[in-house]
């Protein structure tokens, strides 16, 4: 790799900067049309590179994905019935836990924002690289692969946050001012048709040893639970094999306790800690070493529904007590503070996720034998006998309940996966203060609606 020459760390810094903080509104600012962004950032492969790394970056630290307190990790855990929020005036998660959410919610706000503009970042690699006259074809292809996924994955999740939403392929900033909603179906072939660019663009490889830029199997990672997501059952269960039977790349951790490591076989896509010692954000969030908990602690009832013997409930969660009181904060990272070395980047795709988008998958066109063992292979690693489920419902209610004990505080899955299958009204009727069913959607932030009234009308019950 070529060295960068201090003028051109510079113009990346003006470029970053510009995009994470001239846009506290997507529709706001237009980012100029200058040399930086046409020319100067895409004739060499290091820096335009490092311009979109730094967009990794930004999901790490900011939006829908991070780590910290504002992302949906704790969010939705609140929302739904995975995490118990704190009675502190100054703790956001409260109006999450308490279903208290306005259109005028900064967080909510946050998830909107951050998320489109990270997406314009994308799309100004994606414009970049296709002008560059410099890049080799390759390198055009590294690119726009991944700037394709992470458009993709950030319409996926505003998508199932807020509903009909907008979605952004271009950086004209006149179109982007008065963009409409467009219905979730729409939505969902968008993101599949960029799904499928992106892996015909981008390697098997990886690009460095991490696994904190996407292959060719991240892509199909997300693809599977879109497919998934959007009932397309024999697309996900084949896309999921295709990520399975890549033996020789990913493998089911057998010691549940190495399945968040930073060198796990198990890891399909994580985001690099930062600087060099730095390890996760959820650790430090999560972690509490004395009760009462300062902000939030795992609900009893999700853990109180972990079976005896199971290795999860030993390995991910951590219990908390002092002379009266016990308190539970989860455990899957464990490094809450720098180390010599990283030991722990957060995890956003991992392989058992794949089984069990397969299991149920097949069990949706009736392969109940093929569902059983897949979901099988999840429970065994945890310590746990194979299921004990026989007709469809009963596969698919266990499947359900393993992804819960499987996949909690991990991205907002439980809430996911009670919207997607009809049980949020059910489980949340009664536990959350007026829940009723348009609860399922964010409302559109109320600054968005003020800007461009083609967003218009607000989610229903806002």
């Amino acid at each position: 790799m070529k060295t960068i020459n201090p003028i051109a760390i510079k113009l990346i810094c003006f470029f970053v900067l510009l995009l994470a903080e001239s846009c506290d509104s997507f529709v706001e600012v237009d980012l100029p049309k200058s040399q930086l962004i046409n020319e100067t950032v895409f004739e060499d492969y290091a820096t335009a590179s490092a311009a979109l790394t730094d967009i990794y970056s930004n999901i790490r630290t900011k939006g829908v994905l991070t780590g910290a307190s504002t992302g949906i990790s704790n969010s939705l855990g609140n929302y739904t019935d995975e995490i118990i929020s704190v009675e502190k005036p100054n703790n956001a998660s409260l109006l999450f836990y308490k279903n208290a959410l306005l259109p005028s919610n900064a967080t909510v706000a946050l998830y909107w924002n951050a998320s489109y503009n990270q997406i314009y970042a994308a799309n100004s690699i994606i414009e970049g690289a296709q002008k560059s006259k410099n890049l080799t074809t390759e390198q055009k292809q590294q690119l726009q692969g991944e700037a394709l996924f992470i458009r993709a994955l950030l319409h996926f999740y505003l998508v199932n946050l807020f509903g009909d939403i907008p979605y952004i392929t271009k950086t004209d900033f006149k179109q982007n001012s008065i963009v409409t909603r467009i219905p979730v179906q729409k939505i969902y072939e968008s993101l599949i048709h960029d799904l499928e660019d992106a892996s015909s663009l981008l390697p098997v490889d990886y690009n460095g040893s991490e696994r904190v830029r996407p292959n060719k199997f991240t892509v199909k990672a997300l693809l599977s639970r879109a497919y998934l997501y959007n009932k397309s059952y024999s697309e996900a269960a084949n896309t999921a094999s295709a990520v399975i039977n890549e033996g020789a790349i990913y493998k089911l951790e057998p010691d549940i306790t190495k399945v968040f490591l930073l060198s796990s076989k198990e890891t399909i896509w994580q985001l690099q800690s930062g600087n060099t010692g730095a390890n996760t954000l959820e650790a430090s969030f999560f972690t509490f070493t004395a009760g009462p908990p300062p902000l939030v602690s795992l609900n009893n009832d999700l853990v109180n529904s972990f079976s005896a013997g199971d290795l999860r409930r030993p390995n991910w969660i951590k219990t908390i007590s002092n002379k009266t009181s016990t308190w539970f904060h989860a455990y899957k990272y464990k490094e809450n503070n720098a180390t010599s070395a990283s030991k722990e980047y957060s995890i956003v795709f991992r392989l058992a996720e794949q089984y069990l988008i397969r299991a149920e998958a097949r069990a949706q066109q009736g392969d109940l034998i093929g569902a059983k063992e897949d979901l099988s292979k999840i429970r065994n690693r945890a310590g746990l006998n194979n299921t004990t489920a026989v007709s469809k419902d009963e596969i698919l209610g266990a499947i359900l309940n393993e992804r819960r004990w499987e996949l909690f505080t991990e991205r907002g899955h439980r809430f996911f996966d009670l919207k997607r299958n009809g049980e949020l009204d059910n489980v949340l009727t009664g536990l959350k203060p007026g829940w009723n069913s348009d609860d399922s959607l964010f409302p559109i932030p109320q600054s968005e609606l003020s800007t461009n009234p083609n967003l218009r009308p607000q989610n229903p019950g806002y």
